[in-house]
This record gives structure tokens, sequence and C-alpha cells, in this order.
């Protein structure tokens, strides 16, 4: 074991965040999420008993995101007509905030959302219920 690292942090995703360089982006997918068609071409991650929450709090603790671009997350859109609750959005929001202030969570429409996620380097498969708790998060650098 080591200190300081998330405990749902599996030796598979911690290399991988290490693999990741600026610029590079991982999503974090809910239950419904398509995570092994979307990762075809990238590394897939199960993650299944964790919530979406958790496992973004955990990445965040070891991942900077980027201050270079105007939103350095980005969350699926809700479909127009659906009618559920979306206060997941609003604990995402927290824990970004928490980890890098002024960070902006940027949205993309679900099928556009599906085309940046197939790009990302990493899909991490989570055991969350809650409807569109789907974000890419795009890795900065450390501070200098």
């Amino acid at each position: 074991m080591l200190k300081g690292i998330p405990k749902l942090i599996s030796p598979e995703l911690l290399k991988i965040l290490m693999e990741m360089g600026h610029g590079d982006r991982i999503v974090i997918g809910d239950c419904d999420f398509p995570h092994a068609s979307v990762a075809r071409d990238s590394h897939l991650v199960r993650l299944d008993g964790h919530g979406a929450c958790e496992v973004l709090d955990a990445i965040l603790t070891l991942m900077p995101l980027d201050t270079y671009v105007d939103a350095p997350v980005t969350r699926m859109e809700m479909v127009p007509g659906d009618n559920v609750s979306t206060a997941i959005w609003d604990d995402f929001a927290r824990i970004v905030e928490r980890h890098q202030p002024g960070a902006r969570i940027g949205h993309a429409e679900r099928f556009a959302f599906y085309d940046l996620a197939r790009r990302c380097y990493c899909v991490v498969a989570t055991g969350e219920t809650a409807a569109y708790a789907n974000l890419i998060l795009q890795k900065g650098v450390l501070a200098r």
C-alpha cells in the first residue's frame, strides 16, 4: 500500500492516471453509460461498486484539471423531455470546486458527449444509479 492514495483507486487506474499527460481526458460513466463500446479504442477501468461522486473525488485528489481550457470538466446534458433529477450535478460542482476552485463545468448533448468520450484516454465504469451522472475530466499540469 501507499500513503495518500484513495483506497478506491486501483493499481490499474493509478497507472493510467500516471500515463495521462496534459490535455488527456478521462470519462467517469454512470451504470447506464456504454462503457465497453465507448472504450473500444482506449482503456476501460471497472469500479462498479462505487458511485460517481466518490470516484470523481478520488481522481481529483490525484489529478489536476487543465487550466488552459475554458471548461476542464464536461457533463452530459439532459435529453429534452426527460423528467429526472439531476441533483448529482450540484454534488459534482461542489467536489470540483473543493479540489480546484474556479474550475468550470461545461456540458455536451448526449451524442456529442459520446463522441467526445470515444476520444478519451480512459473510461471509468461506476455503479452510479443517478441519471446523467457522466463526466469527462481533462488533465492539467502541476502548478509550478
